[in-house]
């Protein structure tokens, strides 16, 4: 499930955005400000970030100018400003798309699939890894000539850690993208999904390996 970073002071707004993304099948984490929205972007691996520009401690512009220095996905700045020179500013900064308020919720949605095609981000249905093909459209992994349907929290908990490959996850992390933020079991269910996974493709150690990574999480590695 690809995430989209939704960046408004406005509670109301980004409530209505993201129920609005969510329909379309993308997981969408919240920011009132700027340097929430930098903190939130280091922690969670995002396709596509939405930025207001009047925002206390840090402005849509500066945030846009710090998500350049560091992260290669495409910004839509809204804003109240229908301004050619605000527009101008906003563009110089970065930002790959301008959305004047109020925006019919279509639109919205039109300018983020059109980025995310521009970027090469959009349909990430399948992952190969080697000699795994793991297909999000069907939910199977095809491995050895071999078509495997995993249980639904298995598939993604592979899906996702195949998305980010050689990156470090905690427990807790992997729970919201997989589980969902509302979760209240135990975190412990990340080590009995990651046992079965292993199991499962024991095999596959010459494409890829889950590691555990001592105090943090874990880590699904990619065989050079």
């Amino acid at each position: 499930m690809q995430t989209i970073l939704v960046t408004d002071d406005d509670q109301h707004v980004r409530y209505l955005v993201k129920e609005l993304l969510m329909r379309e099948g993308f997981k969408v984490i919240e920011a009132g400000n700027g340097a929430e929205a930098l903190k939130m972007l280091h922690q969670h691996p995002c396709v596509l970030a939405i930025v207001d520009i009047m925002m206390p401690y840090m402005d849509g512009y500066t945030l846009t100018e710090e998500i350049r220095k560091t992260f290669d996905i495409p910004i839509v700045l809204l804003t109240a400003k229908s301004q050619i020179e605000d527009k101008e500013k906003g563009y110089l900064s970065g930002t790959d798309d301008y959305l004047v308020k109020p925006f019919e919720p279509k639109e919205l949605l039109f300018r983020v699939n059109a980025l995310l095609r521009r970027y090469g981000k959009a349909g990430e249905l399948n992952i190969k890894i080697g000699s795994v093909l793991i297909n999000k459209k069907s939910y199977e992994v095809e491995w050895n000539g071999k078509t495997f349907i995993l249980p639904l929290k298995e598939f993604e908990l592979l899906y996702y850690l195949a998305s980010h490959p050689n990156q470090v996850f905690s427990r807790a992390q992997l729970i919201e993208q997989v589980w969902g933020i509302d979760y209240e079991g135990d975190e412990r269910t990340v080590d009995v999904h990651i046992k079965r996974l292993r199991e499962r493709f024991l095999k596959a150690s010459d494409d890829f390996s889950i590691k555990t990574i001592r105090g943090i999480g874990y880590s699904l590695e990619v065989r050079k």
